[in-house]
């Protein structure tokens, strides 16, 4: 248990100062060539929810049992090493340094008026349409990919590897890359992606509400709402997302900012009206973004804090 905390701190350090240096190897993009790999060969024919367990075990298990494998081969030859190795596999599974750096590319030509610019920037990092947007739906696009991020991107994979180490974190990544690869319902992954979309929905069920209160309990409040206000509209405007946790983390930040998220978005043309989280009280500036990433900051600091917490009491009483 100390090996695993001391390896979460030192790896949560070297993501925020090395992130992911631009082609290196990446143990997501070996998870995404078997995922792909399985996906052609499985995914057909009869019984494929049942097909798609087997994909979610076989990547699961694969990254667990590698993870594990090279701490364990490293700490038999001293301490010291496997500790070294375990930092490695945690720093590469956490994404805050790339989620600030992608955040503050459609900020700066965004401050500088190159509009142009920033739409084509936000466009890499989400889904909806955004050759058309205007500032204040560019600002959007950003602050709530930054605010569902902080718990998919940093804080759940630190809530795995607390609790497992490397492995923990591995097994999440791969869970969180099977449903971004296969969990869609749509006639190919209905069925197919059915247990991978549903494991990532209960592996994120914990971490995402913690992340949710740790935004409203040590972020900047902009709102000047009472706290005893701000919890009540989170825990209500949280249900109304379509997605069983990321609400949790876009309704904290909406009402900390206290501006309004969600609406209209486009994806390939089609409309999608997203429920309303927080206030309309002031429009969304485009300060919010640098303002999303220091909460974001924040609350993973936060989490790492309270990580080291209960794991140090852990530690004591063993």
């Amino acid at each position: 248990m100390l090996n695993h905390l001391i390896a979460c701190v030192a790896g949560f350090l070297i993501d925020r100062l090395v992130g992911d240096p631009p082609g290196w190897p990446h143990p997501v993009r070996w998870i995404g060539r078997l995922i792909t790999f399985l996906d052609n060969r499985l995914n057909s024919g009869r019984n494929r929810r049942a097909k798609g367990l087997m994909t979610l075990l076989i990547t699961a298990g694969l990254s667990a049992l590698s993870a594990g494998g090279l701490v364990w081969l490293f700490d038999s030859i001293h301490r010291a090493a496997g500790i070294a190795v375990e930092s490695l596999l945690i720093a590469a599974g956490l994404a805050r340094k790339s989620l600030a750096q992608a955040a503050m590319d459609v900020y700066r030509p965004l401050v500088e008026g190159r509009l142009r610019e920033a739409r084509g920037k936000l466009g890499w990092i989400v889904g909806r349409d955004t050759e058309s947007l205007p500032e204040a739906e560019i600002v959007r696009g950003v602050v709530e990919t930054v605010s569902e991020n902080t718990s998919d991107g940093v804080t759940a994979p630190l809530f795995w590897a607390f609790l497992f180490g490397a492995p923990g974190i591995w097994v999440y990544k791969a869970v969180n890359t099977l449903d971004s690869m296969v969990g869609y319902r749509n006639e190919r992954y209905g069925s197919f992606g059915y247990f991978s979309a549903k494991a990532d929905d209960v592996l994120n069920l914990i971490p995402s509400r913690l992340t949710g209160l740790l935004i409203l309990l040590v972020t900047k409040n902009r709102s000047g709402l009472p706290l005893r206000v701000r919890l009540d509209g989170w825990r209500r405007d949280a249900r109304k997302h379509p997605s069983p946790n990321s609400g949790w983390l876009e309704a904290a930040t909406a009402w900390q900012l206290g501006a309004e998220l969600g609406g209209l978005n486009t994806y390939q043309g089609v409309p999608s009206d997203r429920a309303r989280m927080g206030r309309p009280d002031r429009p969304l500036e485009t300060a919010d973004i640098a303002e999303s990433v220091n909460a974001m900051h924040l609350a993973s600091w936060a989490f790492v804090i309270l990580g080291l917490l209960i794991g140090g009491i852990a530690v004591a009483v063993a």
